[in-house]
């Protein structure tokens, strides 16, 4: 099924040659034929395109009757007959940007909204669009085309790059964000991390988290995920770094460059990750602890000790995935030993 054109406007008709272009790829057919949009393999028709990355799915390829389809050299000559081709290298990229050539982003519309609340000494930059009921408060700097959505709030001092998207119900506070940075309904950034202290009668009292955030260029954080402001040094989040709904970063945490967090991952007060690491859903990580470059931590895994660089684990204790599985398969194997049912129980 293409897109529901209620809520994705359709940047078509587009020619098979600006397709290939976008994509990055050679264009195999009529130059000049045009498309009207974007569909999966089973549902596209002749005057839409789709994609194919692994051969296999030839049998939908080879059933499909899109138009064009973008995909790899390798699988050209499995395209039926008739249907032109982008030929690209990665197929799965050159897809996401030919959808992107469908369906662009929204358009900024500048202007303030007659309900907004917005500080006299709030610092806007030309073409942002604040919406309904948004607040931006006092000495707050946002850079030219920012979009701030319905109910969503800006703190005091917080600073914006240009370019910055926050979707309804998203607030920030105690934090400077770089250029391209997008905020999904109700992400939370800059709030107070937890910290305590425990009095000698045996009450709590909260240890005061002086830092702040500091978002990279073109961060994207999903629906209600929580990034806590430092303790006494900065909560950081490197560029490009990708975080997906319902998130916790703890306070003074240090992620790099291109990491990608899955839901439900939670990642304790000051731990540090290195560049392009991923953490998988449901992960993990203890507090203080050093995760090397592009290492990878399997979902529901409990990560309690420093990962070295490029290292894949899993399980908790989260161990390299090769001692895992053999753990996995002894225990397993011990399980279901002589004099035990297939529970493990002494019979």
């Amino acid at each position: 099924m293409a897109a529901d054109p209620r809520f994705f406007p359709c940047a078509g008709p587009q020619t098979l040659a600006s397709i290939a272009a976008v994509a990055g790829g050679r264009a195999e057919g009529d130059a000049a034929q045009r498309f009207a949009g974007v569909a999966s393999l089973q549902a596209a028709g002749p005057d839409e395109v789709s994609f194919i990355d692994h051969r296999r799915h030839l049998a939908l390829l080879q059933a499909s009757k899109a138009g064009a389809v973008v995909l790899p050299e390798a699988l050209l000559p499995h395209l039926p007959a008739g249907a032109a081709a982008v030929v690209v290298e990665s197929a799965y990229l050159g897809f996401s940007r030919v959808a992107r050539l469908f369906h662009p982003p929204a358009p900024v519309v500048p202007g303030i909204h007659p309900t907004a609340v917005v500080a006299a000494d709030a610092v806007l930059g030309e073409g942002c669009e604040i919406g309904p009921y948004a607040v931006i408060g006092a000495a707050a700097r946002l850079g030219a085309g920012c979009v701030i959505g319905p109910h969503a709030v800006i703190g005091e001092g917080v600073e914006l790059g240009p370019g910055c998207r926050l979707h309804p119900h998203a607030s920030v506070s105690h934090a400077v964000l770089g250029a391209g940075v997008v905020l999904h309904p109700g992400a939370r950034i800059g709030q107070e991390g937890f910290g305590l202290v425990v009095a000698p009668d045996g009450r709590f009292e909260t240890m005061p988290q002086l830092g702040k955030v500091v978002i990279g260029d073109a961060v994207e954080v999903g629906a209600n995920s929580c990034i806590d402001r430092g303790s006494q040094t900065d909560t950081v989040i490197g560029e490009g770094t990708r975080i997906d709904n319902l998130v916790q970063i703890g306070h003074n945490a240090q992620l790099g460059r291109g990491c990608v967090i899955i839901a439900l991952a939670g990642i304790s007060g000051s731990s540090v990750l290195g560049n392009y690491v991923t953490v998988a859903a449901q992960a993990g990580i203890a507090g203080h602890l050093k995760i090397g470059d592009k290492a990878r931590i399997g979902a529901q895994s409990g990560v309690m000790n420093d990962i070295p660089a490029a290292i894949d684990v899993v399980g908790s204790p989260a161990w390299p995935i090769r001692e895992s599985f053999r753990a996995f398969s002894a225990l397993r194997k011990l399980a279901q030993a002589p004099g035990r049912n297939k529970t493990g129980e002494q019979t």
